[in-house]
């Protein structure tokens, strides 16, 4: 990797791109990846993490998927940022869905930065960085991925898919795709596709790094430069839809950040400013730019129903899973409105289906925050799916 003549930090951007610190899969010419686009992947990796223990009967396995931001450090230290997994509060010994009962299973989505083939990973053809050469990722190119991993590791069946946001959309594609491998499922805070509104947001954002010079059409790496100052915006304008207007002001009002008075310039008068500002800086150390393109677009492409001239409750027709649908009040980016969709089609579709509608005012963030409403709900589904498993222990 010489001749890119990397700088010191994107150089070990890319050390974490191809040897993570975390469990590796790795797929050979053999063993290509269909994608949705056309084109077939490989050779691909998939880095994961796992927590628990596999039982004998291989029949307690739990598969985390992660939000757009996300990655496979749902519980470890995060080897880049130093900081607590993302999922802590759900996943653990003793937490709802417990390590000490379950085998849990977290991977880095394809088309991510962390491990996981995606557009920072080296293209074995030309010896760089694919760039904007990476074939463009779907939801369910996602899942695909992911059950080849699955049969890596010798599971034919899940016990459990769970995840939130773009987490749920990748559960919900589990289900549809792969009924027979999915006992239990878990989407919180989704939608069986994206809105207009937030196929806008992700535009903002996507333009936002492709306005930044130091992008290079997609070529930053090879060309030595990051494009963090777009990246940064698009991560702190992504930020304030996962959270609530009455959280905003919880936490911040229009409080000035360390000064009593306006200073009558463009600086971080407020704290809310820096808040974002924060959120924008500490997020580029850790996330690849181009990645960042690529899953907002498998977001926005999105749609459930598409396959089944619209009609979504015909995605689940005949399915035996069973599922456990929640959203949260103040969250506006996948309101409410669309879970209800989600359990009406299952409904339509006779499938088991509880549903839980959580006040709070976290916003769409909610399922990553300390929620006990939403601990007692998933402890409560996975203990009841449990025991219909067969579950002991």
């Amino acid at each position: 990797m010489a001749e890119l003549r990397l700088k010191p930090d994107l150089r070990d951007r890319l050390g974490e791109v191809e040897n993570p610190h975390s469990q590796v899969a790795r797929f050979g010419l053999d063993q290509s990846l269909k994608l949705d686009a056309g084109v077939e992947l490989a050779p691909f990796q998939i880095a994961y993490q796992t927590y628990g223990t596999l039982n004998s009967a291989r029949s307690n396995a739990v598969l985390i998927c992660h939000a757009l931001t996300g990655d496979q450090h749902a519980v470890n230290v995060h080897p880049v940022t130093g900081k607590p997994g993302w999922w802590e509060t759900m996943v653990g010994s003793g937490k709802p869905i417990d390590t000490d009962r379950y085998f849990v299973i977290c991977p880095n989505v394809v088309g991510a930065c962390m491990g996981t083939t995606g557009p920072a990973s080296i293209n074995n053809k030309i010896g760089r960085p694919y760039g904007l050469d990476f074939p463009v990722v779907t939801i369910r190119d996602m899942v695909r991925a992911q059950a080849m991993l699955l049969d890596h590791l010798g599971i034919d069946m899940l016990f459990a898919a769970a995840g939130g946001s773009m987490g749920a959309m990748q559960v919900l594609q589990w289900a549809v795709t792969y009924p027979e491998r999915v006992f239990a499922a878990l989407p919180i805070a989704g939608a069986t596709r994206h809105s207009a509104q937030n196929i806008a947001f992700h535009e903002v954002g996507r333009q936002a790094v492709m306005a930044d010079p130091e992008w290079r059409g997609g070529r930053y790496l090879a060309e030595g430069t990051n494009p963090r100052r777009g990246l940064a915006v698009a991560r702190m304008a992504a930020h304030i839809t996962y959270l609530s207007d009455a959280a905003l002001h919880r936490k911040f009002g229009r409080r000035f950040q360390d000064r009593a008075m306006p200073t009558f310039s463009f600086d971080a008068d407020f704290e809310v400013e820096s808040y974002l500002r924060h959120q924008g800086s500490s997020f580029v150390e850790r996330f690849d730019a181009n990645s960042y393109l690529y899953l907002t677009r498998a977001m926005d492409y999105f749609d459930l129903a598409a396959d089944y001239d619209g009609v979504l409750a015909e995605a689940f027709r005949g399915t035996k899973t069973r599922f456990c649908v929640v959203s949260f009040t103040s969250d506006w980016l996948f309101p409410t409105s669309e879970s209800r969709a989600i359990v009406h089609a299952l409904n339509a579709g006779s499938a088991r289906v509880s549903f839980a509608e959580i006040v709070t005012d976290k916003g769409h963030d909610a399922f990553l925050l300390d929620e006990p409403e939403l601990f007692a709900i998933v402890r409560g589904f996975l203990g009841s799916a449990g025991a219909a498993r067969g579950l002991t222990g």
